[in-house]
């Protein structure tokens, strides 16, 4: 299972490249059009890079939690006992589970507001913008709970 989490984590380290780059190039052109006169002035870039900015925001949360990269804050002090400390990972990973549920819940709330709705200028499918939502809790869940699982793991360990 272990390998399957790392391919798809490899694989949403490149769309989040992809995205980055995807939000490059409209926010280039709009700077271009607004200084140089170069390129005529595109409405739809504005839209583009919002799109884009919005999956990769979704997509990098994804990978930082995988990574166990994304913010947190210690309140409690450190401790030398691996099963203390796995405690503690527990009690964080059920509350970022919470959430992760909750964006899936209504994430899945907002692809049906969203879906027949269409994008004021580029004329997207605002399910494919609102989908960013529960794609991410989705696997927020599956990453969280393979976490959980290492973290019980070492929890019911035996005293060596």
């Amino acid at each position: 299972m272990t390998r399957v989490l790392d391919v798809i984590h490899g694989a949403l380290k490149i769309v989040l490249g992809v995205l980055v780059c995807g939000l490059l190039v409209p926010v280039s052109m709009q700077v271009l059009s607004r200084f140089t006169g170069l390129i005529p002035r595109y409405i739809w870039t504005e839209e583009i890079a919002r799109f884009c900015f919005i999956w990769m925001i979704m997509v990098g949360a994804i990978v930082a939690v995988r990574d166990g990269t994304h913010f947190d804050l210690d309140l409690m002090p450190r401790s030398d006992n691996p099963k203390n400390e796995a405690a503690k990972r527990i009690l964080v990973e059920l509350l970022m589970l919470i959430v992760a549920l909750v964006l899936v819940w209504y994430g899945w709330k907002l692809i049906a507001f969203g879906w027949f709705q269409t994008s004021e200028i580029a004329a997207l499918p605002m399910n494919w913008i609102y989908g960013a939502w529960p794609f991410a809790g989705v696997l927020f869940t599956v990453f969280i709970l393979e976490k959980l699982v290492r973290d019980m793991s070492i929890l019911m360990a035996r005293a060596q």
